[in-house]
């Protein structure tokens, strides 16, 4: 049985990041606690100092909605939905689960390919399980197989595609941990998180932050080395049927010099792949 306590772990992980000032604690002389102390939080939340002791330490694992709810106000917790789920009472398995595959439905493989603007299908453990011509054209790591947490952790040619690669890391792997939620014991994660706590120093900060949040779109500026610099839009839609999938895509604002550019690498892109290999292709990249 696994024995883990993410609510104490997080909990512990947010009150360090809130200062003092942030919740009106006058500071005198010198603080030893990173962030606020926990009678600090259990004052300012209306409970006991030893009741929230025994929520950090997993000693209470069942506080009500409303004790939750007035710590997070507290620790300036925007996304509660998450805190609640991290006591949900769910039994976990005692032997180590199977394998299985995120396989996509025909249909959107031929809408990836068939799309005029970059695009690809990321799965709930952010691999790249189909791309067309024009995505891996924008990014030559945006292939099936790939992996968006490793590339942009690790790898320093698509670190210079963004002005701001650490702030684009942190926002993909607060997604992450949104997406995989309290599944910790899900041999692909077990995977990720441990290869990439060994490799990156980036990674073991972000990822003990315990940030959260949602897998959405949004306005970006890539710095691209063949055609300049690329103003787009980008959106993610979640692909009904397949835990986790979201499919991503790129495309400018019409008239503007970022959608000459990225016509200009369509047709850079076109012309170097004249041998036809430049569909989409499916993965079904093993999951849990």
């Amino acid at each position: 049985m696994v024995n883990v306590n993410l609510l104490g772990e997080y909990l512990r992980a947010r009150r360090e990041l809130v200062t003092p000032e942030q919740v009106g604690i006058p500071v005198l002389g010198t603080r030893r606690v990173r962030g606020l102390r926990r009678e600090e939080v259990a004052m300012l939340a209306g409970i006991s100092a030893e009741y929230y002791l025994r929520l950090e330490q997993g000693r209470d694992r069942n506080p009500s909605v409303q004790v939750l709810q007035s710590i997070a106000g507290v620790l300036q917790i925007d996304d509660t939905a998450y805190l609640l789920s991290l006591v949900a009472d769910r039994p976990r398995p005692t032997r180590r689960r199977r394998v299985r595959r995120e396989v996509l439905p025909a249909s959107t493989v031929r809408l990836v390919d068939a799309l005029p603007f970059p695009a690809f299908v990321e799965g709930r453990y952010l691999d790249v399980l189909v791309a067309n011509t024009l995505a891996t054209a924008l990014s030559p790591r945006l292939v099936v197989g790939g992996n968006r947490l490793r590339d942009v952790f690790l790898d320093p040619a698509e670190q210079a595609l963004f002005s701001d690669w650490e702030r684009a890391a942190q926002t993909l792997l607060a997604g992450f941990r949104r997406s995989v939620g309290t599944d910790i014991d899900d041999p692909r994660f077990i995977e990720l998180v441990g290869e990439l706590s060994l490799a990156s120093p980036l990674f073991r900060k972000l990822w003990a932050r315990h940030d959260v949040g949602e897998r959405l779109g949004a306005n970006l500026t890539i710095d691209h080395p063949q055609v300049g610099p690329l103003r787009l839009d980008r959106e993610k839609l979640a692909i009904a049927g397949v835990d986790g999938a979201m499919l991503v895509i790129y495309h400018p604002e019409p008239g503007t010099d970022s959608a000459d550019r990225l016509a200009l690498l369509a047709s850079v892109s076109l012309t170097a792949d004249r041998s036809g290999t430049g569909t989409a292709r499916e993965s079904s990249r093993p999951a849990e």
